[in-house]
């Protein structure tokens, strides 16, 4: 059922944003998909934000496309001409993205609220991770659900695990990371330069929150795993934190798609209930 809607989710995000990064060397202008009219300005952003972390850690095989311009109409990148990845090019995203993480920034969340796809993304900036995640990620996107009964579902055992929830995720936190905050596979793209990020979602954050969505839909090769711990090893409680962080993003493709992301979500909600 997860597969079978995840392929769906990924046909609309696929004809909504179009992936016209493939090319020749030209420029490729983004319209903007959404109804907000800050999401391409939140989206350029975030593209900076990664290039100038990557650049900080080091970074050089692991690429962010440079912003040319942007309005509330059109961002403007240079195309890129993607094909399959080589196992080479997923072990630098592995190795990239984990030096990345590697970087300890001083606060969790970010200084503007911006986008998760199609969704608004509620921020701010604290120094408790737990918090902020059960407030700003899953209380939001409970929030957002149009049926009450789902959602008097969703709120009762928030409500019930907060305290614990909160501790769990505070205690298997090592400090707060950059994260690109939509890392499934249509977000990055390959060429003959390597792996480039695109389309993120950025906050600061427990580094597992990005490996758990790599997960989610699948599309990341054993290499890239492998890579990303030879750098920066997961935890022993990620299984627990990755369906937990994946909450997140099954809740907003509920919202967005539709009932097949349901059961998704209750799966998720257990491993919140069992804590």
């Amino acid at each position: 059922m997860i597969h079978e809607a995840c392929d769906n989710a990924k046909d609309v995000c696929e004809a909504i944003y179009d992936h016209g990064y493939t090319g020749g060397m030209t420029d490729y202008v983004k319209q903007n998909p959404s109804s907000f009219p800050d999401a391409l300005l939140c989206e350029a952003r975030g593209l900076e934000v990664l290039a100038d972390t990557l650049k900080a850690a080091g970074v050089s095989r692991l690429h962010v496309p440079e912003v040319k311009a942007v309005s509330a109409r059109e961002l403007v990148i240079p195309k890129i001409d993607s094909g399959p990845a080589s196992e080479e090019a997923m072990a630098a995203l592995g190795e990239g993205l984990a030096q990345m993480h590697a970087v300890r920034q001083p606060e969790y969340g970010f200084d503007a609220d911006n986008m998760i796809g199609l969704s608004p993304q509620k921020n701010r900036l604290t120094d408790d991770w737990g918090a902020f995640f059960l407030r700003n990620r899953l209380g939001v996107q409970v929030g957002m659900i149009g049926n009450a009964h789902v959602r008097k579902e969703f709120e009762a055992v928030l409500e019930r695990q907060c305290d614990e929830l909160a501790r769990f995720l505070n205690e298997h936190c090592e400090h707060p990371s950059l994260l690109h905050g939509d890392l499934w596979s249509g977000n990055v793209l390959f060429d003959s330069a390597g792996p480039w990020l695109i389309d993120p979602a950025v906050y600061y954050g427990d580094r597992e929150a990005d490996i758990a969505m790599t997960e989610l839909f699948g599309g990341f090769s054993s290499a890239f795993y492998r890579a990303y711990d030879r750098v920066y090893p997961r935890t022993d409680v990620y299984d627990t934190k990755r369906a937990i962080y994946n909450l997140y993003h099954t809740l907003n493709h509920y919202n967005l798609f539709g009932a097949s992301y349901l059961s998704a979500c209750r799966h998720n909600l257990d491993v919140v209930a069992s804590l």
